[in-house]
């Protein structure tokens, strides 16, 4: 048996049509499962029944994977991520799923993973959208040399000297820099890229993607400057910048 990763859509769970972005073998593939590794329970069941599950919700199995501790790095002991691979034992498949996007991707699920490959377990990642690839392809500042940093510090200090190093490591190998924020702190951040880059650095700002909502858009620092802040309060967002 396998331990599929199935992507979810990037707009909200409960009013997506999974069918405009998600092929139709993944869909069929997660009709057939019965067993659910998820970020968070409640995104999963609204996200199963879009999909149209053939069964109630209710007979499914669906468990959580461990939280984050302090650092970012789950405190799960070897036997937590068994108990959650056990069914592939008696003779089922599961499949992982975040709340939005690839799982693994800037969202938990690796250390599952990373353990399904220490018991010999066929691990299948699934087509499906990943706001950071949409992002990168979007923005047109090259996908050649590129690297994804997820959350900088939060402490202004600390910010701004992660922002000055990452753009002089942009400057010096072309490299197209990716961050993102949580989304209640997005207008924040926007202020601490703006100010914390240089005026002819260029900045995009990929919000809402796939949604009717969207907002693309790359400029540099200082075009940004002055046509003010976009409208990112609890919008999932990603900030790429060369």
């Amino acid at each position: 048996m396998t331990l599929h990763l199935i992507p979810v859509p990037l707009s909200e769970l409960s009013e997506a049509d999974p069918a405009l972005s998600l092929t139709a073998d993944v869909l069929d593939l997660t009709r057939s499962l019965r067993h659910f590794v998820v970020e968070n329970a409640k995104s999963a069941r609204a996200f199963l029944k879009t999909v149209q599950m053939p069964v109630p919700i209710a007979e499914l199995s669906i468990k959580e994977l461990p939280g984050r501790g302090k650092m970012g790095k789950s405190d799960a002991k070897t036997s937590d991520w068994d108990d959650l691979l056990a069914p592939i034992a008696q003779g089922f498949a599961i499949g992982m799923l975040s709340e939005a996007g690839c799982p693994a991707v800037a969202d938990p699920g690796a250390d599952l993973v990373k353990r399904a490959h220490q018991r010999n377990i066929p691990v299948r990642p699934h087509i499906g959208p990943s706001s950071l690839l949409l992002a990168l392809m979007g923005s047109g500042l090259g996908g050649q040399n590129f690297a994804f940093h997820g959350y900088l510090p939060q402490d202004e200090a600390g910010r701004k000297q992660a922002l000055t190093r990452l753009e002089d490591e942009s400057r010096r190998q072309g490299q197209t820099q990716i961050v993102i924020e949580t989304p209640y702190r997005n207008r924040a951040f926007f202020e601490s890229l703006i100010n914390g880059l240089k005026p002819d650095t260029q900045l995009c700002v990929a919000a809402d993607l796939t949604m009717p909502s969207q907002l693309l858009m790359t400029q540099t620092v200082q075009a940004w400057k002055k046509a003010g802040a976009p409208n990112l309060d609890k919008h999932p967002a990603v900030f790429l910048f060369k």
